[in-house]
């Protein structure tokens, strides 16, 4: 119940904020409980955030005592791929939705058994699109993941990672404040200019009316 909890809180926080206004990289759990879902968190911001980008998330995996890293999914905006039969009809992506520009590649893996005990790691391939040539940037992040029969968390630890998602929340809704105070800056800005040509036309239009009398 509280491995759900936990996960659905992720969820909300890392995947309803898609205007990008905040962004902050939160480490993924790593113990699973066989028989549940688990979510397995990697996020990447982007540093630029007006920079246009399009990006796209791989998972490879590698079970406990193997030396071989197999790739399992594949993500490039809008279709999710599952790649290894191991994982069919068990991989569900809980990445960025609805933008080419991923920063958030997590995905929810069903059913978990103890064969999904080992190293998971993600990698985002990201194109930004400069003015001069594009940028290209490679980011990878590692979850080892141990599956256990029954949760065993203890309650400092809940309620430090429930915490944790709320300072998220707050400060995402922070950045969105901020945003909107920027917009709103740059609009009375844009007025004021436009202001300003028309007392100049208005000036010219003076001008001209004298040189005429």
């Amino acid at each position: 119940m509280i491995q759900q909890l936990l996960s659905s809180l992720l969820v909300f926080v890392l995947c309803v904020p898609h205007c990008h206004g905040g962004c902050a990289e939160v480490d993924s759990m790593t113990e699973a409980v066989a028989g549940e879902s688990f979510l397995m968190g990697c996020i990447s911001c982007k540093r630029r955030e007006e920079v246009q980008a399009q990006t796209t998330v791989d998972w490879h995996f590698r079970a406990t005592g193997e030396e071989e890293y197999i790739h399992i999914f594949h993500y490039d905006h809008p279709h999710p791929n599952t790649l290894h039969e191991d994982f069919n009809d068990r991989l569900e992506w809980q990445g960025t939705m609805g933008s080419k520009d991923v920063q958030i590649g997590a995905i929810f893996i069903h059913n978990v058994t103890f064969n999904d005990t080992g190293t998971y790691r993600c990698t985002f391939q990201r194109t930004l699109f400069l003015p001069l040539d594009n940028e290209y940037i490679t980011v990878e992040k590692e979850v080892e993941l141990t599956v256990v029969a029954e949760a065993n968390r203890e309650l400092l630890s809940v309620v430090s990672e429930i915490m944790m998602y709320v300072l998220i929340v707050v400060l995402q809704l922070w950045m969105i404040v901020v945003l909107i105070h920027c917009y709103n800056k740059i609009w009375a800005e844009h007025e004021a200019r436009d202001a300003r040509k028309a007392l100049r036309a208005q000036k010219l239009d003076n001008c001209d009316g004298v040189l005429l009398e």
